[in-house]
């Protein structure tokens, strides 16, 4: 794949505060018209990226890339195309929150009007109330609509829904998900697994400024394990010694047995195959999920623990 499919493309990218590397080799690529989810916790070094893709900072080193352009020299041109949303909207408490859209606005190249009229309905604000008398949620809202209402060819997004109640996270998500049909493509860092889980087509996980894993959703479940449930007529033969199948439990319930068991995907089929000869009565295979796949690569490297203990 050529460059020019890349919206944003980082390789070895670092920023050093002090003696603080924030960022130490960070390789991203997001493809255009794909929702890419950005995750990593506090201080891993989201913000930062965010920050020198914005052109609000220049790397120490490395290569970062937006629509093809250097985005510290570019910033101007660059800021033209897209649309970014914070997580802690600062707005001019003065003002409404019409007057407030119509500066951001003002911001990018053309706003389509009919679509940000639909979304102040969507997101049920009232434009006519001073930002000042607004909750923390409703100076989000803002922010979403004047982001979602430009005809922006990349959203930004960096804890989006901060402030946000469960409905109004939904609205987001489908409204997001209509912007995508048009071709746009969404760089989306957030903490609520759960939204990156229905929205991204592919993730990238970074820890202390590098990327340890990129990929698909489907692609990054098939390197772990899945959890299986399952209840059959005779006790499964071999089942606990099975290749690829660990944390094994079984019971009998009133003359079946139930088994409990992860399994790698590689070794899925094969044990599904000795479950059909012990006549399966009930089965439920549940893939990981994002939260399992965030907090595997944040689980501390076995040296790491054993030096921990002999430390201790």
């Amino acid at each position: 794949m050529t460059n020019t499919h890349f919206v944003i493309r980082t390789e070895g990218l670092t920023k050093v505060f002090g003696k603080v590397r924030a960022l130490d080799g960070l390789d991203l690529t997001v493809r255009q018209g794909e929702v890419h989810g950005f995750l990593g916790p506090n201080g891993s070094g989201k913000s930062t990226t965010i920050r020198v893709l914005l052109g609000l900072m220049k790397a120490t080193s490395g290569h970062a890339e937006l629509f093809g352009r250097d985005p510290w020299q570019d910033a101007p041109r660059l800021h033209r195309r897209l649309a970014y949303v914070a997580g802690d909207v600062a707005l001019w408490p003065a003002l409404t929150g019409g007057q407030c859209l119509d500066i951001l606005g003002a911001t990018h190249t053309m706003v389509n009007k009919r679509r940000r009229a639909g979304l102040i309905e969507r997101f049920d604000l009232d434009p006519t109330k001073r930002v000042r008398d607004y909750s923390k949620g409703n100076r989000q809202k803002v922010a979403l609509i004047a982001a979602l209402a430009a005809d922006a060819e990349l959203l930004v997004l960096d804890e989006p829904t901060s402030g946000l109640d469960p409905i109004m996270e939904q609205a987001f998500q489908q409204c997001v998900r209509d912007r995508c049909q048009d071709g746009v493509t969404v760089l989306l860092s957030s903490h609520i697994m759960g939204e990156v889980e229905a929205l991204a087509d592919r993730v990238s996980i970074i820890r202390r400024g590098r990327t340890v894993t990129s990929g698909t959703l489907a692609a990054l479940r098939s390197r772990t394990r899945s959890t299986v449930h399952v209840v059959t007529v005779r006790e499964p033969d071999g089942l606990a010694e099975a290749e690829g199948v660990a944390d094994h439990h079984s019971e009998w319930l009133g003359g079946q047995v139930g088994s409990r068991f992860t399994v790698d995907a590689d070794h899925l089929d094969a044990v599904i195959g000795c479950l059909h000869t012990a006549g399966i009565h009930t089965l439920t295979v549940t893939p990981p999920s994002l939260d399992a796949l965030f907090l595997r690569n944040y689980e501390p490297a076995p040296d790491a623990v054993r030096a921990a203990e002999a430390a201790s």
